[in-house]
């Protein structure tokens, strides 16, 4: 972790009203409310460059275009985080489903939900809101 990354996770929102003046509209009701976006509707569906996926809240870099796949479901799709640790999951039992939610492991926030039925070789499908997330090309 660089110096930047440390003094950016040290800053991180305390407070509700903190949250919703660090993000935007869309990025507070996904992240800290669990919401989802519209299918197909996300930024990140089709990236073409390569580069890593970093949390909309606080910067954590979450996912990388090499384990990105075209899942055919409406949401960025990944087999695997870029390292271990970086991602939570929780049962998530709202809207009548039985689901994994995926959280940010350092902000906490809500980034998605992972299915076991994604491509080998983990056989997972990280299912992301664009929302959660920026993009950062590599140079």
């Amino acid at each position: 972790m660089s110096d930047a990354d440390a003094d950016e996770r040290e800053e991180l929102p305390e407070t509700d009203e903190e949250w919703r003046e660090r993000l935007t509209d869309e990025e507070y009701r996904i992240l800290r409310e669990r919401g989802t976006e519209p299918k197909f509707s996300g930024e990140y569906l089709d990236v073409d460059d390569e580069g890593d996926f970093r949390c909309a809240g606080c910067g954590t870099v979450l996912f990388s275009t090499d384990e990105q796949f075209d899942s055919g479901h409406g949401w960025p799709s990944f087999v695997d985080v870029v390292e271990e640790g970086t991602v939570e999951t929780r049962l998530d039992t709202s809207h009548g489903m039985r689901r994994t939610e995926v959280v940010c492991a350092t902000c906490g926030g809500h980034l998605g939900h992972v299915f076991d039925d994604g491509p080998e070789p983990t056989g997972k499908r990280y299912c992301i809101n664009s929302a959660a997330l920026d993009f950062e090309p590599d140079q």
